[in-house]
């Protein structure tokens, strides 16, 4: 055991001037360890004595001259120490006395004498003894004003911590009074400050006692300002207990006046939120976490922070429609009714809305099916949902899912953290009052993942009929059916779309509207609105079908309808300007009013190039909005058999003018090409509209017929577009995109379209009215392109191919430069 005070309040010795003086101070002295306190001179200290060795000490010093070396141990931990686990600084110290206790220990109360320094070690057995050199007191005799003011403030600041600091008897500020010496008024305040061992060692080794009184004072001030600290938050929480209790009993009051006067308190409401689920036919878990729930809130105090999260998760278990449905429409012929009167086309879409239908008429119960419209913007994905919870009687709901980054948005927050709310999709399932809404997904192919999360991940389980039977929200902690909910969603691409959610859903193709597809829609439902939406009727102005026209035709250019209705907003604007202003306007429009009202036309109808020039061709090209048309024009310069590719093309369309060009070489006799020209002419291909991406091996019989007819120089048939890749065997590919390219063409007026052989099952699939006035010539092998596309004819003014004597044959073959 060690040496440790008995208690820690100090008794002042009766002169302390004589004790300090160190009078007859021995040269060797027996060494006492203590830890855990600091010996001062003039200060009385009871000890405890438990080590073998110190006992032995003490009671040899007793019977002596109750002389000992007092030093604090460096290492609290050694119950054996050494001269090199003691501090070199201590005080000597005279045993005023010895005690023996009832239950064996020795306990000596010791006064401070001198402070003393270690020279050197004597011995170690049996007590530790050393050589030593004392020091005296360095407080000038003659007290000056400095030491005066560093008395004053010492005892002030002790008097201020004995007001602090309750646990202090109050006799020590008469002690205090009564102390004069400087040196011992600092020995006893070093002495009882509750600071670290090491700091009061660090005071005991300075010499100067007007440095000590100044650090000591710096201590004293720092203790005070903790003691007020800690003072403060006391009372602090004091207050905060008188308050809550006074809380308290202010509450019961009110609740028994509530009682009295019939309001609602806390109790009240938990019944009534009990009453309020009674009539649920929620699942027999779903009740068991509800009751759960209640419970838990009946025990939570109303001022709680948790309390009113608690009443909000519970009164949103209460309002979610469990196992409540809506009734279902099955009129089919009102069903299409209702489709074909919202949208003019999507016949696809139609029909398999349905079939759905039919066979829910017929099984009664049956998994709602997954169902993706995928189509350029404009034709109408959204909408067509609106109207499909219309013919089929059930709740609309419509959750933009574009920019969604957050995992939570979809399957919510755990309700623990602040703020906590559930996802979005069992909130719109609350917001709709039914299970088995039509909800449409609008945007799916532009969910991001993020460091929150993957939402794309999370709707794997929503939209899989296999599982989204007991679908988890986070925040509602129990499963909830939406098998019978009817999911649509919306893409404008499938390529970002992550493939395990693109398996479990149907896609339907919607493709672009042709010309008179245009013409009806703005004709039965865009005109209608512009008109409404801009204050005025049809009895204030009407619209031919020719002047319709003539918007689709001359200012447009798209898949959908959204810039054919901005075209006939600007429209009715005009003429609701002019009937404000009391001004003349036509109230039916012509197309020559169209033209005055829009200006110049934006578009030519006519995108086709003539065929006068050796080298140009019509492709066919699908875009991320619908279907486009695109040309490819070649051109011959006297060089040295270098090819030149321009017109920001991709590594895959690059691939197939080099595979069209190659194959031409190869072909060269068939088409009575001299070889020599391919090494003494420079070839340059380029894609118009320099500045917009292309890529795709789509254009490859474009390409080819484009350099076959620039180094022949014959004529290609007019008014003809062609798409497929091509082979280095010379065989055609089949390439996707059909329906979109087959619009495009008509809305360039084109009137033959070549495709791949194969692509023959594509336009089986394309209504018959969006191929009138078009005539398809299907190719197996670019001979078949080459005898629809290439006319004997030459072009007006063709070059003059002339080659000169045969060259050298070249090292490495003619180079190719993309720009």
């Amino acid at each position: 055991m060690a040496e440790d005070p008995a208690e820690m309040v100090s008794i002042i010795a009766t002169d302390p001037e004589q004790v300090m003086s160190g009078q007859d101070a021995p040269e060797v002295l027996p060494l006492l360890p203590v830890r855990n306190t600091v010996l001062f001179p003039g200060v009385v200290l009871p000890v405890t004595v438990t080590r073998k060795k110190s006992i032995r000490l003490v009671r040899k010093a007793y019977r002596g001259n109750k002389i000992v070396g007092v030093l604090a141990q460096k290492n609290t931990q050694s119950d054996d120490p050494t001269i090199t686990d003691l501090y070199e600084v201590g005080t000597m110290a005279r045993i005023l006395k010895l005690l023996v206790l009832p239950d064996g220990n020795t306990t000596i109360i010791i006064q401070g004498q001198s402070r003393f320094k270690v020279e050197e070690e004597q011995q170690d057995s049996p007590y530790l003894t050393a050589r030593v050199s004392y020091f005296s007191e360095t407080f000038p005799n003659k007290t000056s004003k400095e030491v005066k003011g560093l008395v004053s403030s010492l005892k002030d600041a002790a008097a201020k911590m004995l007001k602090l600091n309750p646990e202090i008897p109050q006799e020590a500020q008469v002690a205090l009074d009564n102390i004069e010496s400087p040196a011992f008024l600092t020995h006893f305040l070093s002495s009882n400050i509750n600071v670290e061992v090491g700091l009061k060692q660090k005071l005991l080794e300075i010499n100067d006692g007007v440095e000590r009184g100044t650090r000591l004072l710096e201590m004293m001030l720092k203790e005070i300002q903790l003691l007020e600290i800690k003072h403060e938050i006391h009372n602090k929480v004091h207050t905060d207990i008188d308050q809550q209790q006074r809380d308290y009993f202010l509450r019961q009051q009110i609740k028994v006046l509530q009682d009295e006067l019939g309001f609602d308190g806390p109790d009240q409401e938990v019944e009534k939120l009990r009453a309020r689920a009674k009539d649920k036919k929620w699942p027999p878990a779903v009740a068991k976490h509800f009751n759960k729930e209640v419970d838990k809130l009946s025990r939570v105090n109303p001022q709680a922070a948790e309390y009113p999260m608690s009443v909000n998760y519970v009164e949103f278990l209460i309002d979610l429609p469990w196992a409540e449905y809506t009734k279902d429409n099955f009129n089919l012929k009102r069903t299409r009714k209702i489709l074909d009167q919202d949208h003019y086309g999507l016949e696809k879409v139609k029909d398999r809305i349905i079939e759905y239908l039919a066979v829910l008429k017929l099984k009664q119960d049956m998994k709602a099916p997954i169902l993706c419209l995928y189509g350029p913007p404009g034709v109408g994905k959204t909408s067509l949902g609106r109207s499909v919870a219309q013919a089929l009687g059930r709740k609309y709901v419509r959750m933009s899912l574009g920019g969604v980054r957050d995992e939570a948005e979809i399957r919510g927050h755990r309700k623990t953290y602040v703020g906590a709310m559930p996802g979005r999709l069992i909130a719109q399932i609350k917001k709709a009052g039914a299970s088995n809404p039509v909800i449409i997904l609008d945007e799916i192919d532009k969910v991001g993942a993020d460091f929150r999360g993957d939402p794309q991940s999370a709707l794997l389980e929503v939209l899989d009929p296999e599982q989204n039977s007991t679908f988890t929200d986070n925040y509602l902690e129990v499963e909830y059916d939406l098998s019978k909910v009817l999911f649509i969603a919306t893409a404008n691409s499938l390529d970002t779309i992550h493939p395990a959610l693109r398996d479990r859903m149907e896609i339907i193709d919607l493709t672009g509207y042709t010309l008179e597809e245009k013409t009806q829609i703005a004709k039965k439902h865009l005109w209608p609105k512009v008109l409404h939406e801009n204050g005025l009727t049809p009895k204030d102005v009407s619209i031919t079908q020719p002047a319709l026209q003539r918007v689709v035709d001359d200012y447009t250019r798209e898949s959908g309808v959204r810039g054919l209705e901005r075209k006939l907003g600007s429209v009715a604007r005009n003429i609701a300007k002019s009937k404000a202003l009391k001004e003349e306007h036509a109230t039916i429009l012509e197309p020559k009013d169209v033209s005055r009202i829009l200006g110049a036309a934006i578009f030519d109808r006519d995108l086709y190039q003539d065929n006068e020039t050796a080298g140009v061709v019509t492709g066919l090209a699908w875009t991320s909005v619908g279907g486009d048309i695109l040309f490819i024009e070649s051109l011959l310069s006297r060089g040295r058999g270098k090819v030149t590719l321009s017109g920001q093309l991709g590594d895959v369309m690059k691939e197939s003018a080099v595979t069209a060009l190659s194959y031409l070489r190869s072909r060269a006799d068939s088409l009575g090409i001299d070889y020599r020209i391919f090494d003494q002419y420079d070839l340059h291909i380029h894609f118009p509209e320099g500045a917009v991406p292309k890529d795709g091996p789509s254009a490859g019989i474009a390409i080819f017929t484009s350099i076959a007819s620039v180094f022949t120089q014959r004529k290609i048939r007019s008014h003809l577009a062609m798409t497929g890749e091509i082979t280095l065997r010379g065989k055609v590919l089949p390439v996707g995109g059909i329906k979109e390219k087959i619009l495009a063409a008509k809305r360039a007026g084109i009137r033959d379209v070549i495709l791949c052989d194969k692509n023959r099952k594509d336009i089986q699939e394309i209504s018959a009215e969006y191929l009138k006035d078009l005539t398809i010539h299907y190719a197996a092998r670019v001979d078949d392109v080459l005898k629809v596309a290439l006319l004997d004819e030459l072009v007006a003014n063709p070059l003059k191919l002339t080659v000169r004597d045969e060259p050298a044959p070249a090292l490495y073959g003619p180079s190719v430069e993309v720009s």
